[in-house]
């Protein structure tokens, strides 16, 4: 199967959306550490990856996210 063809592609973007969302949910978990620095790295690269997230993925991110049990939803 060549990388071009639509089944590609939209595998690709599905593990896209996927693995950005699972990165997102990690980073809330930071935020529940009782230790300072940790939650400032949380919430640091939080908002790294939210940043990240193309806007053509972010309802594909949400769902994951909601798949996930995160509180973080994509606008």
């Amino acid at each position: 199967m060549e990388p071009s063809t639509p089944l590609c592609l939209r595998l690709a973007t599905w593990q896209r959306a996927r693995t950005l969302a699972r990165l997102i949910r990690e980073a809330e978990d930071l935020w529940h550490v009782d230790v300072k620095d940790l939650r400032r790295l949380g919430a640091l690269e939080l908002g790294q990856l939210l940043h990240e997230v193309p806007t053509g993925l972010r309802p594909r991110v949400n769902r994951w996210l909601k798949g996930y049990g995160a509180k973080t939803r994509m606008h």
